[in-house]
C-alpha cells in the first residue's frame, strides 16, 4: 500500500505494515529516526540548536567540550599506554562538534598529550560520517571512523570510551498494562484507514530482547489500564560490546536517565519516550515519522549492571551538574589553561549546571576497567 499525500518514510513504514502485521514500536522508532536517508537523524546535519529541534549540552558552547578534554587529561595521566599512544572513542558524534571542541583543548593546552592520542569516532551512519569528517576537516582535525563494536578487536582499546546524549536515541520497546489481566503487553504500531495507531501485541520477553519490569502485587492492582513502560536492550548490548572493547580506562555516558526504581514512577503513567520538534515536545510519538526526534531515559541501573558483570567497577553515578562542578573545581584548584571567566562562560557553566537548566536533567555513568593505577 502506498499513499500519494504522505511522506516517503510514512510509506516504508506502511508497505512493511501491509506485509508482515503490525510492528513493534521498537521498529517503528528504528524506522523513524535511522532508516537510510529518510529517518530523523539522517537527513539534516543541524537537528541541533536554536534553529533545529532541540538543544544539547554541546550546542550551549564550547565549554563542555573543554571540561571533558581537561578530565580526560587527567584520567590518560593515569594510565600507562601501550606503545605510547592513548585512545579517545567517541561514540555518536552528531555533526561533530563535541570532538572539535575537545581536540581543539587538547591541541592548545595539552600538545603533548595530543600527539600521543588516536580519536576514533563510532559511527554506523555513513551520511553522518561526512558530516563529522567535513567538520573535523574544517579544522584540520583528523580521525578514524568506525562502524560497530565488532571493527575493533577485544580489548584493543586503552584510553576513554564515551557518548554524549546518544543511549537515549536508541530504540526503545514500549510495554503497557493491561489493568484488567494484570500483565504486560507491548506497544504495536498498526495501518487503519491511513492512520498509524497503537495496538497490543504479545510481550517480547527473551533475556537479549529485554521485558518489562515486574510489578509487586500491592502495586498491580493500582496501575491503570496502559500504563507504560520502556525497555532499551540495545543500550545494554552496546554498553556490554563497548567493555569488551576496554583493555584499561574509562567507560563514560552522559544522558537522560533513572535508576530501575522509577520504572513505575506513577507520575509517568505515559513512561519516558518523548517527542520534540522545534524545541516543543509533541505528545503523539507516532505522528510524522522522520520529522521528528523521539527519545526514551536510560536505565542506569541496567548499564551499570552489564558494566560490573563484564569486569568494569563503577567509580560514579551522578547528575551531570554535580559532575561537571567536581571538574570545574579541579580547573580552579590546577590552574588548568584554556577556561576564562567571562560573562559567556559563566553563562554556559550556568546553563550545563543549574538543577533547573540542564544540571540535573542529565546523569552521568562512568566506568573503569583493569590497568588502572
Amino acid at each position: 500500500m502506498l499513499l500519494p499525500d504522505v511522506s516517503a518514510l510514512a510509506n516504508v513504514i506502511f508497505k512493511e505494515i501491509d506485509k508482515a502485521g503490525p510492528m513493534p514500536f521498537v521498529r517503528f522508532m528504528e524506522l523513524a529516526l535511522y532508516c537510510p536517508d529518510l529517518g530523523f537523524y539522517e537527513r539534516f546535519p543541524h537537528r541541533i540548536g536554536r534553529r533545529g529541534d532541540f538543544y544539547t549540552s554541546v550546542s550551549v558552547g564550547p565549554l563542555l567540550g573543554r571540561m571533558l578534554a581537561f578530565r580526560f587529561s587527567r584520567w590518560l595521566g593515569e594510565l600507562e599506554s601501550a606503545g605510547g599512544r592513548w585512545q579517545l572513542v567517541e561514540a555518536g558524534a552528531h555533526d561533530g562538534q563535541l570532538a572539535v571542541d575537545i581536540l581543539t583543548w587538547f591541541k592548545e593546552h595539552a600538545p603533548a598529550t595530543f600527539d600521543r592520542l588516536d580519536y576514533l569516532i563510532l559511527e554506523p551512519s555513513g551520511r553522518r560520517e561526512s558530516w563529522q569528517r567535513a567538520k573535523l576537516g574544517e579544522l584540520g582535525f583528523g580521525g578514524r571512523w568506525i562502524r560497530s563494536w565488532s571493527d575493533l578487536p577485544a580489548g584493543s582499546l586503552r584510553g576513554i570510551l564515551f557518548s554524549n546524549e546518544l543511549l537515549d536515541a536508541f530504540p526503545a520497546r514500549r510495554y503497557g498494562w493491561d489493568a484488567q489481566a494484570r500483565k504486560w503487553f507491548e506497544y504495536g504500531v498498526d495501518l487503519r484507514k491511513g492512520q498509524l495507531v497503537w495496538c497490543r501485541l504479545p510481550p517480547t520477553v527473551d533475556g537479549e530482547a529485554g521485558s518489562p519490569p515486574e510489578v509487586p502485587g500491592p502495586i498491580q492492582s493500582m496501575l491503570p489500564d496502559g500504563f507504560a513502560v520502556e525497555s532499551v536492550p540495545e543500550a545494554r548490548r552496546w554498553w556490554r560490546q563497548a567493555a569488551a572493547a576496554l583493555s584499561g580506562g574509562y567507560l563514560m555516558t552522559i544522558d537522560y536517565g533513572f535508576d530501575r526504581a522509577a520504572a513505575l514512577d506513577p507520575t509517568r503513567p505515559q513512561g519516558t519516550l518523548r517527542a520534540y520538534r522545534q524545541h516543543r515536545m509533541l505528545s503523539d510519538l507516532l505522528a510524522d515519522p522522520g520529522e521528528q526526534d523521539l527519545t526514551a531515559h536510560v536505565d542506569f541501573a541496567a548499564l551499570r549492571e552489564v558494566g560490573e558483570a563484564s569486569g568494569l567497577r563503577t567509580e560514579t553515578l551522578v547528575t551531570q551538574g554535580r559532575f561537571l562542578t567536581g571538574v570545574m573545581e579541579q580547573v580552579v584548584r590546577f590552574h588548568a589553561p584554556g577556561f576564562d571567566w567571562s560573562r559567556a562562560a559563566r553563562s554556559q557553566i550556568q546553563t550545563l549546571t543549574h538543577p533547573e537548566h540542564l544540571g540535573d536533567r542529565f546523569k552521568v555513568l562512568i566506568q573503569f576497567g583493569a590497568g588502572m593505577a
